[in-house]
Parts: C-alpha cells; sequence; structure tokens
C-alpha cells in the first residue's frame, strides 16, 4: 500500500469497530476534544502497531468522511466506500492520522500538545532547560515533559534529567511557536 499519509499529519485516534449495522465506524480520540477529527473530511489510515497476527489485510489510505459526531466517549463517523458492519469492522484498530493544516486554530494563549513537542525550553536568564518530549494532562492543569540537555562532559553517560513544568502562567512566560522556544520562570536546580 503507498502511503498517502500527508508529511504533516498527526495521529488522532484509532478505529475501535463498527458501530451500528450500516457501515459507521467507531473511533476512539485520543484527546478529550476531538475538534481535530471533525475539522476535516478527509482522515488517512495507517495499520495498528504492531501489525496484528494472522493474514495481511489491505488498508485504506483514505476516509472520505460524509458525517460524523460524537457517541459518548467516542466519536462515529460514516465514510464513502464503507457500506455495512463486516466492512467498517475490517477496519479495527487502523490508526487515524489527519492533517495538521486542517485543525481549527487555536485561540489566543491556547495550544495544541503536538506544536509544543519539540520545542526548546529557556529559563528566564536564557539557560537552556531542554527540549519538550511530551505533556501530562493532570485535570488541574497540563505538565510540560521536559528533558534535559546531554552532560558537556561526555565522561557522564547518565541520561539527563527530565524536568517536570506545569504549563500555567505563573511558571509559563512566552510560548514562540515562530522561533521554537518556550521561555519559562524555572530555575536549572529545580
Amino acid at each position: 500500500m503507498e502511503d498517502i499519509v500527508p508529511d504533516d499529519a498527526v495521529e488522532v485516534g484509532r478505529i475501535a469497530g463498527a458501530w451500528g449495522v450500516k457501515g459507521w465506524i467507531r473511533v476512539e480520540p485520543y484527546a478529550s476534544d476531538p475538534q481535530a477529527l471533525f475539522s476535516s473530511k478527509r482522515w488517512f489510515l495507517r495499520p495498528p502497531e504492531p501489525i496484528p497476527p494472522g493474514p495481511a489485510r489491505s488498508w485504506p489510505g483514505l476516509l472520505r468522511v460524509t458525517q460524523s459526531r460524537t457517541q459518548g466517549d467516542a466519536v462515529v463517523a460514516a465514510v464513502q466506500d464503507v457500506a455495512d458492519r463486516d466492512a467498517a469492522q475490517a477496519l479495527r484498530g487502523a490508526r487515524v492520522f489527519v492533517s495538521r493544516a486542517s485543525f481549527p486554530t487555536a485561540s489566543a494563549g491556547e495550544y495544541y500538545w503536538v506544536d509544543l513537542i519539540g520545542l526548546a525550553v529557556r529559563n528566564r536568564a536564557g539557560e537552556a532547560l531542554g527540549h519538550v518530549t511530551g505533556l501530562i494532562e493532570t485535570g488541574a492543569h497540563d505538565v510540560l515533559r521536559v528533558q534535559a540537555p546531554p552532560a558537556a562532559d561526555a565522561a557522564d553517560a547518565a541520561e539527563p534529567p527530565e524536568r517536570l513544568i506545569p504549563f500555567v502562567q505563573a511558571y509559563v512566560d512566552e510560548v514562540d511557536l515562530a522561533r521554537g522556544v518556550i521561555v519559562v520562570d524555572w530555575g536549572l536546580d529545580y
């Protein structure tokens, strides 16, 4: 299968199986607010990882969504060329990607996690704290997972520490996506 997933694609969920008897699919979104799924009528698929045992299956590279809505914690959708429950169930496990360009525009001061991952983190003194490797959702607020830069002394082969920095206004002074930098009120020794 030729990979037609765009370069800016972001994995946003996985197909959990069929929904109903008319070929609708049920998608488990990775975000609590699945607006990325609703923002695009083109969902790109890749097989699950690891690929399930058994005979090799052919996965469609693209689903054209005709209708979608929330159903509990899931998103259900009707797609072209999936006419019955068996065809929908055959897509179970597929990973769903959406082009980042089709995401809704974030409000001022709001950011998609995918845009924060990889950004350099510096403190107010300009000292490098590392790069964002992920975020943790705690309920009260999100927390940046920042991997410290490797030690300058090559003899110190220990893994650099990970810093957990609350992603709240009290600690985050600036997020500059264009420069690829987050400035925080955080010390090297925290």
